[in-house]
């Protein structure tokens, strides 16, 4: 893991790229033509920041969101509301050039290598994307036998096709495009996920390499907390579109504050017969409708430590410790609790000590 704490001081003005209470919402089938139409909340008033030379990880289950915030980002979707901000400037106020220009400190790699990558372009062709209209044909084939070399592919594999290649390779020539034009900031979308184990391993310890070498900040989206903790300098806990817990990695791993944050850790395998897992409790459901969020807490409907007020007021994103913050009203009557091993905690609406 990472050396977080000692970088978890960070201020919005150092962020390379921030949101603001970005929403992205999608109308839904025939309500297209319709006024009253029902959304998806895909994205729902996050905001978090990319440092270069860090990572930031947004951990949550699979329909959270955690895509649509990359997409947003990027520029491949248009927010519904909010902003996102390079250096300190909206997105929105640049205008096409400089937009074109922009696109090169801000690269994506995608979940599925598979389908991110031209069947119809060798590799030479599809590393080149991003340089055009941004450097001279002089040095395009230096630039592109430098990175290939970076991520561990030989000049043979220049004149080669996706088809050719395995699952691996085609990932390391995916994050050979998104490097090649020296972005500050790379959107990491589940970057191992379609990878064979052995593969994941050594494409998580190549972006570590990489970011190493070149400075470049990660905003890592992933379902697998040990991959985040592995990865990352901080975690954003994400569910149903919305953040419920931030902070620097090894804090919050060592005292998650938010029921979910918990749950997520709880569902990690732990190799150590001996170490005992921070919670022992059963989380049943589904994670609610994207169309239909619960009022109140998003969570509430699964949160084994739900009270009245979770079901009617949503719960404010507060610090509750240097750098920590967590969208629970009882955050800190939980974890009392739980530390001092006794108590009367309410689970699902009943005290049980």
């Amino acid at each position: 893991m990472k050396d977080t704490v000692s970088r978890a001081s960070s201020t919005p003005e150092e962020f390379a790229v921030e949101a603001r209470d970005l929403r992205v919402y999608y109308p839904v089938g025939r309500a297209l033509l319709r006024r009253g139409r029902n959304f998806v909340h895909a994205v729902d008033g996050v905001s978090l920041g990319v440092n270069v030379a860090q990572t930031l990880a947004v951990v949550g289950e699979s329909g959270c969101g955690k895509t649509t915030l990359c997409r947003a980002l990027l520029g491949l979707v248009r927010p519904t509301s909010g902003m996102v901000l390079y250096r300190g400037e909206n997105l929105r106020h640049y205008v096409r050039g400089d937009t074109i220009n922009l696109k090169g400190k801000l690269q994506m790699v995608f979940q599925d290598p598979e389908s991110s990558l031209n069947p119809f372009m060798d590799v030479r062709q599809i590393v080149a994307e991003p340089l055009r209209n941004r450097s001279g044909p002089s040095n395009t084939d230096e630039k592109i036998s430098e990175v290939l070399d970076l991520v561990g592919l030989s000049s043979e594999f220049l004149g080669r096709r996706p088809v050719e290649l395995s699952g691996g390779q085609k990932q390391r020539v995916s994050i050979a495009r998104a490097i090649v034009s020296s972005p500050e900031v790379v959107l990491l979308d589940e970057p191992t996920s379609a990878l064979d184990v052995a593969v994941q391993s050594q494409i998580l310890n190549l972006l570590v390499r990489l970011q190493e070498v070149y400075g470049i900040g990660y905003l890592l989206v992933t379902h697998n907390i040990a991959v985040a903790q592995f990865m990352s300098d901080s975690i954003a806990i994400m569910y149903s579109g919305k953040i419920m817990e931030s902070g620097p990695t090894g804090e919050l791993m060592a005292r998650p504050m938010h029921p979910y944050t918990r749950t997520l850790i709880e569902a990690t395998p732990i190799p150590d017969p001996n170490v005992r897992n921070l919670l022992k409790i059963s989380v049943a459901g589904e994670p609610p409708s994207a169309i239909h969020p619960p009022s109140g807490c998003r969570f509430h409907p699964r949160c084994p430590f739900a009270q009245e007020r979770c079901r009617t007021d949503e719960p404010a994103l507060r610090e509750i410790l240097p750098g920590r913050t967590v969208a629970c009203h009882f955050a800190e009557e939980i974890e009392t609790s739980l530390v001092s091993g006794g108590g009367d905690v309410v689970r699902t609406g009943k005290t049980t000590s």
